[in-house]
Order: structure tokens, then sequence, then C-alpha cells
């Protein structure tokens, strides 16, 4: 249970309530609660690993106004959408035309929605004949009837080519599943089965927010549930404040590079001036590229969403999250630019790769100001690989999204950690017994890459090799990958992590080659329907995380046991730490270089064991 929402010294604050701290903690929890149990209830009953492995989905529920009132913490690109895509929503629709028992989908990312595949479910909640709330989620289909099998293009040109666009339609009237509505996505979709288990998680887990909505309205009473609500948005909205009147006052400016954008050539240039005035701030991304030509765009729901997610890892994670905390947030993206595209402007990519590169440029702009708090780059890519095909045990088609996780940023109190998605994911990838299982791919490989790590006074996270061996006659493989050309950046004087990377290796060659080299792809990092056949091998490479702080400054001893943990290797202690590391007589030691030597740092530790740490 979380602390009360209102620290005991704050009488002022505390006297502006209509409920008491201790109700309002309980409402409070009983609403996260319910997304939280909301996601259990997809996770359980879902045919894809994206929802019942990935936890790729989140549960919002919004009052009758429309306000987010409670989230859960899954995964961050959407949990910050889809405040944009059920207003949008709601204001589309019109306040009449909900019935009980009606379940609205829509995924038009040119309707708040942060990618095609992200599918958003809204249900009106009554209490007689009147709506006291709404509940919604919004998750990742494996198959969005995309020109290439699951949807992320990376070479996609308008986006017609990235999947089926629905504008709000029912899926239910009334509790009545709407025909019309479903053979229309069964018809575009390569995996119907998958598709119908999926949607139907995503309406039991309504069913579910909606009898607690109103097993609570039953216990509270709808007055003191929607005064509640009331205070705990005028609480959040504080808290941020009170959060960002900690930053000290002025301009913080930091950039950063998309390498390419699957279709031309050419980088993109994202710009950001944050700007803090007391208990508000402004992100302010004029002077970013225009739109690309390919699908590294995003639009403004997408970039707004990255700004909060930043501040909410940079904030009193107790805050509530609901509509308050985002109000003392405010972001400017001119339009036609590539954080806010227009359409018919491709746009998958923006949402795996543009957002979380987004959420580090915060933290880059903010490094000097709090650099008690602000890590270096995590990997900043999902390392997006695609594929599909007919299996050949069913005879019906397959598709499935595949990513990796990444080295996060050193940080001012430790190391990064490695192997985790990606800052807007908070998801798992699909476990490797899963993965052989369901698909006819074999994995080889898959380890944490020594030295991809940041060096730093805090060394960055580990990136990871993972290598692929395809066991049908053939397979229709895509890519979306962003850091392939520009490495993870580290902060105050540490060095950058290794980058990414996907290769190939056709059946009976030794040597590996990148897409481009082999089959003439524009980008090496982005692509798409590219096939392969039995025996053919794809290597996937994480990026590491970034270094905090000046990599001599980090102790012998430390950087012993990186060594003798395989997460560095004597070469690179060597030239990253100015440390010469021998093992003799079935022990460690270190001798520094000149250049450790006169950064004053820990010069000699005492020999150790194999293995020890």
């Amino acid at each position: 249970m979380t602390a009360l929402l209102m620290p005991p010294q704050s009488p002022s604050a505390a006297a502006d309530l209509a409920v008491d701290q201790v109700t309002l903690t309980v409402i409070d929890n009983y609403l996260s609660t319910t997304c939280r149990e909301m996601g259990v209830a997809m996770m359980r009953t879902a045919y894809s690993p994206m929802f019942n492995e990935a936890l790729d989905f989140s549960c919002v529920l919004f009052d009758a106004k429309g306000r987010m009132i409670a989230q859960a913490e899954f995964c961050p690109s959407q949990i910050g959408t889809i405040k944009f895509t059920i207003e949008w929503m709601l204001d589309e629709l019109g306040p009449d035309v909900y019935r009980p028992g009606d379940v609205i989908v829509m995924n038009d990312p040119y309707r708040g929605s942060g990618h095609i595949p992200e599918h958003t479910l809204l249900k009106a909640v009554f209490h007689g004949d009147e709506i006291i709330g709404f509940v919604a989620n919004c998750a990742h289909l494996a198959e969005p009837g995309a020109k290439a099998p699951g949807g992320l293009a990376g070479d996609a040109t308008d986006i017609f080519q990235e999947g089926l666009r629905l504008p709000p339609l029912w899926l239910q009237r009334e509790g009545v599943p709407q025909e019309d509505i479903w053979k229309l996505i069964f018809a575009n979709h390569r995996t119907p089965k998958v598709t119908y288990g999926d949607l139907m998680a995503m309406v039991g887990s309504l069913n579910v927010a909606e009898r607690r909505l109103k097993s609570l309205i039953g216990t509270y009473g709808y007055e003191t549930v929607t005064t509640a609500t009331e205070d705990l948005i005028r609480i959040a909205e504080r808290r941020m404040s009170e959060e960002i009147r900690r930053i000290p006052d002025g301009e913080y400016r930091f950039s950063d590079i998309i390498e390419d954008d699957g279709v031309a050539e050419g980088s993109y240039v994202v710009e950001c001036t944050v700007v803090v005035d007391g208990g508000g701030v402004t992100c302010d991304f004029t002077g970013s590229s225009g739109q690309a030509a390919g699908p590294m765009n995003g639009t403004y729901a997408v970039t707004a969403s990255s700004v909060y997610n930043a501040f909410m890892h940079i904030t009193d994670p107790t805050i509530p999250r609901n509509e308050g905390c985002y109000r003392p947030i405010n972001v400017i993206a001119p339009p036609g630019t590539i954080l806010n595209c227009e359409f018919p402007a491709p746009l998958v990519g923006g949402n795996t790769e543009l957002s979380p590169r987004i959420t580090d440029i915060i933290f880059g702009a903010l490094a000097d100001a709090l650099p008690e708090r602000i890590p270096a780059s995590h990997g900043g890519t999902v390392c997006c690989f695609l594929f599909g095909g007919e299996h050949p045990e069913t005879g019906e088609l397959y598709s499935h999204f595949h990513f990796e996780g990444v080295g996060w940023g050193g940080r001012p109190i430790g190391d990064g950690d490695s192997q985790v998605i990606v800052i807007i994911g908070n998801a798992r990838n699909t476990p490797v017994e899963i993965f052989e299982t369901r698909y006819p791919l074999r994995v080889e490989s898959y380890r944490l890459l020594e030295d991809s790590g940041g060096p730093g006074l805090n060394r960055g996270g580990l990136g990871v090799e993972r290598i692929l061996t395809i066991e049908v006659d053939e397979v229709t493989v895509s890519a979306l990958f962003n850091r392939m050309l520009v490495d993870p950046f580290g902060i105050h004087g540490g060095k950058p992590g290794a980058n990414s990377g996907i290769y190939v290796r056709l059946a009976g060659e030794e040597s590996w080659s990148t897409f481009r080299e082999k089959f003439g792809t524009m980008s090496p990092s982005k692509f798409s329907n590219i096939l392969l056949h039995r025996g053919d091998q794809v290597k996937i490479l994480a990026p590491g995380g970034g270094g905090w702080g000046n990599p001599l400054e980090r102790s012998a001893d430390r950087v012993l046991a990186d060594v003798a943990e395989g997460l560095v290797t004597a070469d690179g202690a060597l030239r990253d730490y100015g440390l010469v590391v021998e093992r003799s007589d079935g022990a460690w030691r270190t001798t520094p270089t000149p250049a450790r030597a006169a950064a004053g740092s820990t010069t000699l530790v005492e020999p150790r064991s194999p293995g020890t740490s």
C-alpha cells in the first residue's frame, strides 16, 4: 500500500481536500489495482505472446468527463498516448452515443494511437441510466494487416502500408458482437484466430474493470468516489508541480540524431529546449527536422507521451498517475516535423524507435540540472525483428514481433541494468522455450556482450547477442532498428555504449553480412519482406547503455569484478579504464597505466580468487 497521498506536514494542502486522506489512499489504491487486474485478465486469456509473455498493453480508467483517474505500470508509451486517444475518441463520438455493453475499437495513429498495431478498446460504465466512467485498454496486436508480417515495415512510405486503420467503431453493441466489423478485421489480418483471441481478452479485461468500478461505487457511493477523484487529480497536479519546482529554473538544451528512416539517405535531428519556470515545464522541439520519408515519424501524442515518461522517471513514483500529473508539463512539437508528422506520413517506428530517444533527450537536457538523478543514455532501440510465413505443422499463417532488451545507462548511484526492454516498453521478450514452441526458428545462442556497456565511473548496462536459425523452407523477415550507426551517449565524462546491429548469414556461408550488403536494402537496420530459407541465420545485437562519469575514476576493485564476471574483457579494462588486469596463480591483479595514475584513481587491489566480486 502506498503512503498517504499528502504528507502530514502539509496542513494547508490537506485543508483543500473534500475527502479524508485515508479514504483517498484507499480509493487511489483500489483504482490502480483495478488497472493491474485488467492486465492480469488479458495476460491469462490472450492467444499471442505479445500479451501473455510480453505484457505489451496498458489499462486505464477515466471519469465521466473523460479525464484519466488511474493507470497501471504497464507499457509507458501507451500510458501517455491513451490519454489523447480517449480524449479524442470521446470528442469525435460525442456524449450521447454510448449504451450499456457497448465496446468501441480504434487504432488510427492520426486520432491519437501510438501506431497501427496498438488497438484501443473503450467501454462506458453505467449506474442506472447515467455514465459514471469509462474503462479502456490499449494493446499491441501481433498482426495488424500491414504490407509485412507483424506490421513494422522498416521501409514503409505512407500510413496505408502499415496496416488496417480503424476509426472509432463498435466492436460490440449492447453486448452483441458486430459481425461486420469482426469480418473486416479478420479479412485483413494474416492471423485472424490470434487477433480474435487477443481482442476478446481485451474485452474481458474491460468487463473486469466495469465490475470493479461498480463495486467501488456500491461501497462508497457515487458522490464520494467522484469527489475523491477530483481530490486525487488536484493532488497529482500539486505534487508534480512541486517536483518540477525542485529543478533549477532555466533553459536546458539537448539534441540527438535519428540515423536514417529506412527509405531515404540522410539523418534527422531532434532538437529540444526544456524550459523550467517555477512549478511548470515546457519541452519545445522547435528546430527539429521535417517529417521523414520513412516510418521514423511520431505523432504529437507519441512525442508528448515520451516527455511524460521522462518526468515520471525523475519524479516521485508515489504521485497518483492520473490527469493531474500531466498538467504541469507542456509540449511544443511543430506540425510537419519528425515529432508531429502530418497525414499520410508513415510512423510505425516513431512509437518504438523515436519515442525512447525523446525520453533520453530530455534526460540529456537535464543532466547538469539534476546530476543526482539523471542517467546516461540507454540502448534506445526496441530492436524490432518481425517474421512470418506458413507454419509447417499447422498449414496456417503465423507472424511474430520479436524485440530485445538493451543496456540501460549508468546512473549517479550505480551501474546500468543489462538486457532490459527500452524505457518506453516495460515489457518482456518471449522466452526461448515459448519462442521455439510457437515458431519455426531455433535460438542458437543468447548471451550478454562483454564490453558493450559504456565505460564510466558507473558503467552502462550490457547489450546482448542472439543468433537465430531458420528451420523452414521459407520465412519473410523485416527489421526496424536504431542506434546501429549512432552510439548511445554517456554523460559527465562517461563513454558511449556499444551500438546495435542485425546481420545475416546464408546457409553454407562463413561470414556475417548486413542486409544492405546481402540484399541491397537502403538501410542496414530498417527493411521489410526479405525472404530467408532453411539454414539461414540472423544475428541480432542489442546496444549497451552509456557510461556515467569518468571511467578512470571507477575503482580498480569494481573493474576487476567486471573482468572476473566476464562483463568487461582485459583489453577493455586497459583501453577504457587504464588498468592492466592479469591472472596469475589462481588470482587476479591490476596495475594502473600512467593515465590512470595521473587521474588519482586506486592503483592496486588485493589479489582475489577467480569469480569473486
